[in-house]
This record gives structure tokens, sequence and C-alpha cells, in this order.
């Protein structure tokens, strides 16, 4: 069975391993992480995700710009990206679309339920070879 990849990019590691453990609890989802924007374009690269969660605050490489060097690279530029943030409440969510230049909104306070429903309807749709 085919699990599909998720890929978050969020400076904060204890985050980062909880969420990791929720989604893959679930047997559908191998989950990767990296800690900053570097990184996570390069692992974005090696492990072509189907989906990609990511943070907009993070010290260095910022999400926005995270995303402008994902929709740069031929290999990675169609894959889904949502962000998770802390930085608007969940309630606030739906109305940031401007903010975030289009692309699904997650506030940190999400459920996992909530979470795993987004992931399931925004990764990428695998196709068997």
């Amino acid at each position: 069975m085919y699990k599909k990849k998720v890929l978050i990019i969020d400076d904060e590691e204890n985050f980062c391993k909880l969420v990791k453990k929720n989604i893959e609890q679930t047997g559908e989802f191998e989950v990767y992480i990296a800690t900053n924007g570097e990184d996570g374009i390069r692992l974005a690269i090696e492990i072509k995700p189907d989906l990609i969660l990511l943070d907009i605050v993070m010290p260095g490489m910022d999400g926005s710009d995270v995303i402008s060097l994902i929709r740069d690279d031929k290999s990675i530029k169609d894959t889904p990206v949502v962000f998770l943030t802390a930085i608007v409440r969940e309630e606030e969510a739906s109305s940031q679309a401007s903010f975030t230049r289009g692309y699904s909104l997650l506030a940190k306070t999400v459920t996992v339920g909530e979470l795993i429903a987004c992931i399931k309807k925004n990764a990428r749709r695998y196709v068997q070879p």
C-alpha cells in the first residue's frame, strides 16, 4: 500500500515530532521533518512529497521564501502546500487567503482529525504506475 509522503517544514522541532507521531499513527502517511527552510527544500527535492506543511514564521528563511524557491524548482513546483502557523487563530485562518497568496492555511490549534482531513483533501493524488 502506498503511503502518502508529508513533509513538515517548521522550526519548532517538538511540534514537528508530535504532528509526525499523530499523522503516522493512521498508517496512511510517511512523515518527514525539516526544521529550517534550506533543509526543507533539499528534502522536498529528494523525497518528492505529496504535501508540504509549511510554517510561515521561521528564522532565516521564512515560509514565503521557501514557497518561492519551491515554485522555482521544476521537480517540486507542483507540490501542494498548506501553511500551518501559530500567527493566526483558528477563526482567522479562513480569512487570510491574501496573506498566504491563496494557499490553504491552518492554525496550529488544529485538531489531529482536522489536520488529517486537510492532508487528504490537499495531498497530490497517487496514481498507480
